[in-house]
């Protein structure tokens, strides 16, 4: 059918972008270690761009399964609105190579029953019973995700692409109660099907957790060097790269406007990289066709990459790095593939002091200004080897200072979903 629909379209004197998906998910959620929810659900569409003397129009249909004259439909309303749109259209890319990378597609996935992937939520569900058994007063909740995609691209300067992609995700919520309540969580995702022992991890961390913050009181205001934990780095990483997002540099809603400055410590590197075989974020190419790459953000300090689509980087007068995210049912838009912090050459693992293990509240940040206060959902204080976890403390400051500030990067490499980074020590404040 995509054959037929590019037949259409040239015919007219357009240039045009197709972009079809069809795909599957099952979906299941537990509540107090009960199975409450499981659905299936099915995609599937198209979308598509067309540009006309120098505007851009788009529309999509659902399914992809269509008739000629529904097709035909399709093609003469997106010129339609084409024609009355205000959107500047820059061009699409031409034919590339896309880029290999491995582990992206699991047979497992793609064809475990949705009755067996129903038992095995039913198995997490009771595994979660059989793990907070005398341990004291717990609810459990949590849930699995299994999906698969398979999706394509063409446009009228030659790209001819089709690939597919699976994914499973766990997510575990653990609350303690008795004379106080202390909560801790774990969320994971992969590209490949799990043997059931990393969804008896998954409670079981989340499980660890809850007991620190039950633990857990308000620590005294402090201000000095503070090791931060990934997913609390995560929040601060998060926070600067809003700056380097194409469509903000080019409206004047980033902190930068040219490459090579200095903007961190030089103990930080950050890439964004589509390539690492089974990443979540991973892609062979991205939502305009463009391949997945790795892109150099910050090296040793210096700032040398932007996140650009096709669009922003010819705005900009740069290449796409092959960041432009969508579905069918949208436009392509800058994003993140995998975000890697670099490791370093420290050795973390035995420190001693304050470490900031979860963070929440980054999106009242301001990214160009880089002031943040962010709620401490949990953190603990290491001294002769024995841990004082506490919590609801505000971790405050400015973005750049802290990056600034960066004294030691660990050796190891931990991810959490697309996000890889090992554990960092920084100058910091809470209060």
């Amino acid at each position: 059918m995509i054959e037929r629909l590019i037949r259409i379209l040239e015919r007219e004197n357009v240039e045009w972008e197709i972009y079809w998906e069809r795909g599957r998910g099952g979906s299941f959620k537990i509540e107090n270690e009960k199975l409450e929810r499981s659905q299936r659900k099915f995609h599937s569409g198209i979308g598509l761009r067309v540009g006309y003397k120098g505007r851009l129009g788009f529309s999509y249909i659902t399914g992809i399964g269509h008739d000629i004259e529904t097709l035909e439909n399709f093609v003469k309303r997106t010129i339609k609105l084409a024609r009355v749109s205000e959107v500047p259209f820059r061009g699409f890319p031409s034919e590339k190579k896309p880029a290999k990378i491995r582990g992206l597609y699991d047979k497992r996935i793609d064809e475990i029953p949705f009755e067996d992937a129903h038992a095995m939520a039913q198995n997490f569900a009771e595994r979660m019973i059989e793990l907070k058994a005398g341990r004291g007063e717990y609810t459990l909740s949590g849930s699995l995700a299994f999906g698969v995609n398979f999706y394509g691209i063409a446009n009228s300067n030659g790209i001819f692409l089709e690939d597919k992609s699976t994914g499973m995700s766990v997510s575990t919520y653990a609350v303690k109660k008795g004379t106080r309540t202390g909560s801790g969580s774990y969320y994971q995702s992969y590209r490949s099907l799990q043997p059931f022992e990393e969804l008896e991890r998954a409670i079981k961390l989340a499980i660890e957790e809850a007991d620190m913050s039950w633990d857990a009181e308000r620590f005294r205001p402090y201000e000095g060097e503070l090791l931060l934990e990934p997913p609390a780095f995560r929040a601060i990483v998060g926070i600067f790269l809003e700056n380097l997002f194409g469509d903000n540099v080019h409206y004047g809603r980033s902190r930068f406007v040219d490459l090579g400055k200095r903007v961190a410590s030089e103990k930080l590197t950050i890439t964004d990289d589509a390539t690492i075989d089974n990443g979540i974020g991973s892609y062979p190419f991205d939502g305009e066709g463009n391949p997945g790459r790795k892109t150099v953000l910050v090296e040793e300090g210096f700032l040398r990459g932007f996140l650009l689509d096709e669009t922003y980087g010819w705005l900009l007068g740069m290449e796409s790095t092959g960041n432009a995210v969508r579905d069918f049912r949208t436009v392509p838009h800058i994003g993140t593939s995998n975000v890697v912090v670099e490791p370093g050459k420290e050795s973390l693992e035995d420190f001693e002091g304050i470490v900031i293990k979860k963070v929440f509240g980054e999106h009242t940040a301001n990214p160009i200004s880089g002031d943040f206060s962010l709620t401490v959902e949990l953190g603990y204080v290491v001294r002769d080897g024995k841990v004082e976890p506490f919590k609801d403390n505000m971790l405050v400051g400015n973005v750049f200072e802290l990056l600034d500030s960066i004294r030691a990067v660990g050796k190891e490499l931990i991810r959490r979903g697309s996000f890889y980074s090992p554990r960092v020590l920084a100058i910091g404040k809470i209060i």
